[in-house]
């Protein structure tokens, strides 16, 4: 790695957590990226020392000592994560061509940051790629020698991608969606019969506002344009946000602060472009249809856990 110098910019997206944005920021300090676009949304003032947590999380980019431009889209105002995040998106994409993204609690192997550059290069013009992720949740489980495969599955924590991907694709209110639900042709997107219940009720509580989240809506962009995306077969990103002060990662969850690994260079590629459907099959059945009762079970252990915290 110390012959790597990083050319791509860097899409930090923060909010009220300085512990873990500190870690995150560490990392890409050792990456030295050339260009760091930081997001930042505002405070909730009716919770008691979200201003003060706002700001110190802020002042942690005032900590960049090499060679780098800093631009800053900081929000007055608390937008939520569905408004903040697709806005500052588009403001990155509005200023580079190509971003590597990293929330506030997604950790980062330091091979990272030159895998997603080296996959940004080559399929930079091949629009069945919409995204590189640095995640892998396969748990050992690998179905060829190469050294990435291709998914439907779009995984953010930690990822890159094109301003020719995100513009004129995403729509972060799902317009395309009632006519994709009207004309039964969900399941032309999503591919596998089973799975067209699970994410028709997903697009549909998304589009109805009931889900306040951005992330939905990139999946449905990259099915709408038939993308795959790029996933590494080593785990280059593991997400240190679950438990209290998270916005999402509330429950306890098998894929919490995943081991690191580091991509080895030079790369395998595959032979062929063809989806590892394996793969996909094996996160949807293990990762997203989890069975009601043991949501359930999540869900009041985590109220329960909340209770006990506020009187202690």
């Amino acid at each position: 790695m110390t012959d790597f110098v990083l050319k791509t910019p860097v899409a930090f997206i923060v909010f009220n957590r300085p512990e873990t944005t500190a870690k995150v920021f560490a990392e890409i300090a050792k990456a030295r990226p050339p260009m760091l676009l930081v997001v930042g949304d505002g405070p909730r003032l009716n919770l008691p020392g979200e201003l003060e947590r706002v700001a110190q999380t802020r002042s942690i980019i005032k900590n960049v000592n090499w060679p780098c431009e800093v631009l800053t889209n900081f929000s007055d105002i608390n937008l939520g994560c569905r408004k903040r995040v697709s806005s500052g998106l588009d403001w990155v994409f509005e200023l580079v061509e190509e971003a590597i993204i990293l929330e506030d609690d997604c950790l980062p192997d330091p091979t990272f940051f030159r895998f997603c550059e080296e996959m940004l290069t080559i399929y930079r013009h091949d629009l069945r790629i919409g995204m590189i992720s640095g995640d892998n949740f396969q748990f050992g489980r690998r179905y060829e020698q190469d050294s990435y495969y291709f998914s439907k599955f779009v995984h953010i924590w930690g990822w890159a991608s094109w301003r020719s991907r995100w513009q004129g694709s995403y729509d972060v209110s799902l317009k395309y969606w009632p006519y994709i639900r009207d004309t039964g042709r969900l399941v032309d997107l999503v591919v596998d019969t089973d799975e067209v219940s699970y994410w028709g009720d997903i697009f549909e509580n998304v589009y109805r506002g009931k889900i306040n989240t951005w992330d939905y809506q990139w999946v449905f962009a990259n099915w709408l344009e038939g993308r795959n995306a790029v996933m590494p077969n080593k785990n280059l990103v593991s997400n240190i946000g679950f438990g209290i002060g998270a916005t999402h990662t509330l429950s306890e969850s098998p894929l919490a602060e995943l081991p690191l690994s580091s991509m080895t260079f030079p790369m395998v590629h595959p032979n062929a472009f063809v989806r590892k459907r394996e793969a996909d099959r094996y996160f949807h059945e293990n990762f997203i249809q989890i069975p009601a009762l043991h949501k359930f079970l999540l869900k009041f252990k985590h109220l329960v856990n909340e209770l006990l915290s506020r009187l202690k």
